[in-house]
């Protein structure tokens, strides 16, 4: 950030006065610009013993599999954003259930928020994804998975639909965690 968004003036990186941490911070006008982790919110969309997946059309990671999640959009809930996000990917209405995986990603500034869900109806392949499809636990293509927090989420409800319980998972997601995605973190 160069400039302030309020009056245009240059802005300063520094620890504003009272607060622990460096921001942007505007002499002109006195604001602070804070800067916050992203959320994303998405859904684990089940029917029977399938989960649907989608496979991604854009950047990044196009043509790997994943959830249906997206970034949280202002004046929504966490719920609205994991439904609009489902609809948007994979133009599949759900019946949402519990949040399911909480997963901090301090490294990207990232949040990962999925909930279970069930579907309901038919579903299809938004304009975010080239294919989308329901897949057996054996059929989930995992070296195509997108992301780790993908991968992660659909291993814990694997081993929890033995039991038929499904706690919350809180993790995180470290550099060295990705780099088998990215390459390097």
């Amino acid at each position: 950030m160069n400039f302030c968004s309020q009056c245009g003036e240059k802005v300063r990186f520094a620890v504003p006065e009272g607060d622990d941490r460096p921001r942007y911070l505007c002499d002109g006008c006195g604001t602070i610009h804070y800067q916050n982790p992203r959320i994303v919110a998405g859904t684990l969309p089940i029917s029977g013993s399938k989960v649907l997946l989608c496979k991604r059309a854009i950047s990044p990671r196009k043509g790997y599999w994943t959830l249906p999640a997206g970034y949280m959009e202002n004046a929504e809930t966490t719920q609205q954003a994991a439904m609009r996000e489902t609809w948007e990917e994979a133009f599949a209405e759900v019946a949402l259930g519990d949040l399911y995986t909480l997963i901090d990603l301090p490294h990207i500034n990232q949040v990962y928020m999925i909930f279970r869900a069930d579907l309901v109806g038919s579903f299809d392949a938004g304009p975010e994804s080239l294919e989308v499809a329901l897949f057996e636990e054996h059929e989930i293509p995992w070296d195509a998975l997108a992301f780790p927090t993908i991968e992660r989420t659909l291993r814990h409800y694997y081993a929890d639909r033995e039991s038929a319980i499904f706690p919350l998972h809180i993790s995180k997601i470290t550099p060295e965690d990705r780099e088998r995605y990215f390459g390097s973190a």
